[in-house]
């Protein structure tokens, strides 16, 4: 698909963001960046001194969770953070003083280890694999609830030093926290205004409406649907949705598991074939806690990679910059060739 011919201005309902579309964005001249990016650094499958390798199981705090492989062996562990952002405590010692407001970081914050070795990313596991770390997200997000004083969980990675990742063991994270942040506040109270307007789920006509057009839709299967959003705030910024309306990732069945275990595995194949393996973080956007019985949110991932920097614009504006149009974007994922074997890829061992 051609990029459009001059600069367009496009508005996310679900975001409430106006992203603007302007591919000659990506063709100034960079003093900085290299034209092809350097590859990443082989690893080793085992690290000596990585708190997450097998064998270094001491260097951690106590695990939560194990999930063993066929082997006996542990297939994924998730532990406490070792820097905790968040941390269970029964009083949330809520402080005010004229404007000055605070209250303890009540919560939790826990690592996903996500398999033993040490040098793999989730585009190389396979698929049941990957279905079991999505279970041990649902299964922690389902005790996580029952904690507290816990208003919002965040499931999320990040893959690579410009995602934020500081250890290169493949590794996500969950945070439980007191409150529900401006920005999920903000997308409910969206989804409110247009159920009581409309009578429908915001979502669930966004779905619809990029099904219709078709143009930037990754992938469907049976229970979701791929696309990229018609405003993406950055290149290749993937949604995957459940194409049946559910507020809360922990209503996810175990046959749904598989099906987005699989739809994950091929979308991140895809990037990594169409954008050169580039950093990035995903997250699962869910109801917040006593919102599940809502019928306007609707839970989703997002993979956001990361091939471009925030600049004084977009942080004096809050508007983001798109050199790469949605459509584009859609057909360079849709346009990668997955050879036999690619939604299995390394299995456990």
């Amino acid at each position: 698909m051609s990029a459009l011919a001059s600069p367009e201005l496009r508005y996310n309902p679900i975001t409430l963001d106006w992203v603007i579309m302007a591919a000659a964005r990506g063709r100034r001249p960079d003093d900085f960046h290299k034209e092809i990016p350097e590859p990443r650094p082989i690893q080793a499958p085992y690290s000596e001194g990585c708190p997450f390798c097998p064998g270094n199981e001491k260097q951690t705090d106590p695990e939560i969770l194990r999930d063993a492989a066929p082997d006996g062996k542990w297939a994924v562990r998730v532990l406490p953070n070792k820097f905790a952002a968040f941390t269970p405590t029964p009083e949330l010692h809520r402080q005010a003083h004229e404007s000055f407001r605070s209250m303890a970081a009540a919560g939790a914050h826990e690592v996903v280890v996500e398999h033993p070795r040490h040098d793999l990313a989730l585009a190389d596991m396979d698929v049941p694999h990957l279905a079991t770390i999505l279970r041990v997200y649902r299964a922690r997000y389902m005790e996580l609830k029952k904690l507290a004083h816990v208003r919002g969980i965040v499931v999320f990675k990040n893959h690579g030093e410009r995602a934020g990742s500081s250890l290169l063991h493949p590794h996500s994270q969950i945070i439980a926290a007191p409150v529900v942040s401006c920005q999920v506040r903000m997308r409910l109270h969206e989804a409110r205004r247009f159920h009581e307007v409309h009578g429908e789920c915001l979502y669930c006509r966004v779905m619809a409406d990029e099904l219709k057009a078709g143009e930037r839709v990754v992938e469907t299967s049976r229970s979701f649907t791929a696309f990229v959003p018609y405003a993406s705030l950055s290149p290749y910024h993937t949604w995957i949705f459940p194409t049946t309306h559910a507020p809360s990732y922990d209503s996810i069945t175990d046959e749904q598991i598989e099906e987005l275990a699989t739809v994950l595995k091929r979308l991140l194949v895809r990037l990594r074939t169409a954008a050169g393996d580039p950093d990035y973080n995903f997250t699962i956007r869910s109801a917040p806690v006593g919102e599940e019985s809502a019928c306007c949110f609707h839970w989703y991932l997002a993979v956001v990679p990361r091939l471009s920097h925030l600049a004084g614009f977009e942080l004096g504006s809050g508007t983001y910059i798109n050199s790469l149009p949605s459509e584009e974007s859609a057909a360079r994922l849709r346009q990668v060739r997955l050879g036999e074997g690619q939604d299995g890829g390394i299995a456990q061992g």
